[in-house]
């Protein structure tokens, strides 16, 4: 049986967001952890599972430039859409390709009818170095139905904060590597009312969690 406990405070949540946060290594890059910077308060802290927002996120608004070179609307392109939001960089050594990763073969593990009516998008928090050529054949590696977009990074940040999670510019160390800051959480929006009521952390989006929830999720139900 999965036991629940209830969390009433926004400092709570706060905690609870920074605990998904880590800091990759290798290969030039590292994520240094950073926490959410909306308060909000979470329902339900599953111990294996989406913790269930009771201030349940807005979809952002965000405008920006898909695979394809296109522009991407996120809030029109994504209404009436079961949708999961998850911001990394393509050069992440760790936790971004694991993230994603996980979340496609929980995806292959769904009916054909609920894997067509999700939406997965992933918005770089590395603008400088992922182009829209480089977000389509990372993500081509994952599924190629994943949606990529990039674009301005004060946009893209903005977006991020309006549902708790903190990114900061790129920098180059002295040494010439790259260091990317960007917080861990996957957010999923219900099509009922395009309203992120689920969060879930770098602890509990493994392939069995997600594949167990995600139906939930895609009928508008909290898992």
């Amino acid at each position: 049986m999965r036991t629940t406990r209830t969390v009433t405070t926004a400092a709570a949540f706060a905690a609870a967001a920074a605990l998904t946060l880590t800091a990759c290594g290798g290969s030039g890059d590292s994520d240094d952890d950073a926490g959410a910077t909306k308060p909000a308060t979470i329902e339900k802290e599953q111990k294996k599972g989406g913790s269930v927002l009771d201030s349940p996120f807005e979809k952002p608004d965000l405008t920006l430039t898909d695979t394809r070179g296109k522009q991407y609307d996120m809030i029109e392109e994504t209404k009436g859409h079961p949708t999961l939001l998850y911001f990394g960089y393509t050069n992440c050594p760790d936790i971004c390709p694991l993230t994603m990763s996980n979340i496609a073969v929980a995806k292959s593990k769904l009916p054909k009818d609920q894997q067509k009516k999700l939406r997965v998008v992933f918005v770089t928090s590395d603008p400088k170095r992922d182009t829209p050529k480089q977000l389509g054949k990372w993500l081509k590696g994952q599924d190629p139905s994943f949606i990529g977009l990039t674009g301005d990074f004060e946009t893209i940040q903005a977006g991020a904060r309006s549902v708790g999670v903190s990114i900061e510019p790129s920098y180059k160390k002295k040494n010439g590597d790259i260091v990317s800051t960007h917080g861990a959480q996957l957010l999923a929006f219900s099509p009922k009312d395009d309203k992120a009521h689920v969060l879930y952390t770098e602890r509990n989006t493994t392939p069995e969690v997600l594949e167990k929830e995600l139906p939930s999720i895609i009928k508008g139900e909290k898992p």
